[in-house]
């Protein structure tokens, strides 16, 4: 395909997703109805029933970690600011969503920004991804450093260790930010200023234990589904990484970002996020639009397609081949 073939089929997909990066302030307003007050609900259910039940409250887990996913989901729209008509809607709702999901909106924002910019290229890896290596750098690297990067993409890792590190540490004190990123520093530092004020306030009212429990569990689960959810989106085989000379936007979005292809609930606690692709064609469809934008043209149902049993092989995928254009496990004997 030719560059000027290239560009005139990436305006026509734009074209196509165009209409539907729209917000609509009626469905944002009920996404949040049939979300937030659920999980706060079960949140509490769970805290207040702990000791007496002996912990079987904890049986509540899986659809309030499901709702806490799509809590993100939402935030995650508000950084783009496509969740609501206007920025400040967005900023407000995202900001405050925060507190829950543990991640400052501004910081988050900005970093996650940059994942939009860069996804896919190779010369731009850093903030806001997952990192890979390509199998030279991998093969150049010493054996420590090898040892380093075999243990950081393990799944026990990635999905145990990672989250609770986003949550518990890299969120609280963001030392991998420029200091002239006032924004995103006070972002940060008001967040865990309201941390602080809530978790006393919970604690007061159900118990140190019960928040403990209930809140730990509930970020190893959706933590684990959160992360596997980034990690497969783009850690699938044939995958889009490129130089910077060659890296082109629109085909890191539709080869370089998966279709997830879930049972609808799954889709429905997951934001819509599976698909993936078109997400990333237009960061301002909004997560309720995603799925009517992936059906309105079959041009939009060309990403690759990973189901749930697809997506396990991808747990095996560590390393870019610039050779093949492919991710692949490590090579044999290093």
């Amino acid at each position: 395909m030719t560059q000027s073939t290239r560009s005139a089929a990436h305006a026509s997909l734009r074209e196509l997703v165009h209409p539907y990066a729209v917000a609509d302030r009626r469905r944002a307003l009920w996404q949040l109805v049939n979300t937030l007050p659920p999980f706060v609900a079960l949140w509490a259910l769970m805290a207040a029933t702990f000791e007496r039940s002996g912990g079987w409250s904890l049986l509540l887990l899986l659809p309030v970690a499901g709702l806490y996913v799509r809590i993100f989901i939402i935030q995650h729209d508000c950084g783009h600011g496509s969740f609501f008509p206007g920025s400040r809607p967005n900023r407000f709702v995202g900001a405050a969503l925060g507190l829950i999901t543990l991640f400052p909106f501004a910081y988050w924002r900005k970093t996650h920004a940059i994942h939009h910019g860069t996804s896919g290229n190779l010369d731009r890896r850093g903030l806001g991804d997952i990192q890979t290596l390509t199998v030279r750098e991998y093969r150049a690297m010493s054996a420590p450093a090898r040892l380093g990067y075999r243990l950081y993409r393990s799944m026990p890792v990635l999905l145990g260790i990672g989250p609770l590190y986003q949550m518990v540490i890299k969120h609280r004190v963001p030392f991998d930010l420029p200091l002239g990123w006032r924004r995103e520093w006070a972002s940060a530092l008001l967040n865990d200023f309201a941390l602080v004020v809530a978790v006393v306030a919970l604690c007061w009212i159900f118990g140190w234990k019960a928040v403990l429990a209930v809140q730990l569990s509930l970020m190893l689960i959706a933590g684990a589904a959160g992360v596997w959810l980034f990690y497969v989106q783009h850690q699938f085989e044939h995958a889009y990484w490129a130089r910077h000379a060659q890296w082109d936007a629109q085909s890191a979005a539709m080869t370089g970002s998966s279709f997830y292809d879930l049972p609808r609930v799954a889709h429905w606690f997951t934001g819509n996020i599976g698909y993936h692709h078109i997400h990333h064609l237009s960061s301002r469809v909004p997560n309720y639009r995603l799925r009517e934008c992936f059906e309105s043209d079959a041009r939009l149902r060309t990403a690759p397609r990973l189901t749930l049993r697809d997506s396990l092989a991808c747990a095996r995928l560590k390393l870019w081949d610039e050779d093949s254009w492919r991710m692949v496990g490590y090579p044999r004997g290093a």
